[in-house]
């Protein structure tokens, strides 16, 4: 009924292929979010093309810089999982330089994000104020 090794709860080849399944199924996860983000990206690129306005396409590169982030976070969080059943030197080391990658890939995009948004602000309230000069009559 128990295992013969009273110090293993689980046999390793279950653990394994738990762990496995769940890395399969992280980055699947992180791949259709970075997917859905593409389409709902390349749809948005779509309905500011006509717009010819610069300015139009900065919503559309926010959603889909938040839509990478999230998805290359998740892709991360799968290469984590693989370490996780005692990993070897050489795969804590592809882990080390994936993980670097990916970070350093999270924050120029969140500062990206960041100086979208800025400019996004900026577009909305130059709008909002040439709304306004056309609404007011002149004295």
């Amino acid at each position: 009924m128990w295992p013969r090794n009273e110090t293993e709860i689980l046999p390793e080849h279950w653990l394994t292929t738990a762990v496995d399944t769940m890395v399969r199924l992280v980055e699947a996860a992180g791949a259709v979010i970075i997917f859905v983000g593409a389409v709902i990206a390349a749809f948005g690129f779509l309905r500011a093309l006509p717009r010819r306005d610069p300015d139009s396409f900065v919503p559309v590169r926010l959603r889909f810089g938040r839509f990478l982030v999230l998805g290359l976070e998740f892709q991360l969080a799968s290469d984590i999982l693989r370490t996780a059943i005692a990993p070897s030197y050489e795969e804590l080391g592809k882990l080390a330089v994936v993980a670097a990658i990916r970070t350093a890939l999270n924050y120029f995009l969140a500062r990206e994000i960041e100086e979208e948004k800025a400019i996004l602000v900026e577009y909305d309230e130059r709008r909002s104020a040439a709304r306004a000069a056309k609404s007011d009559p002149a004295p």
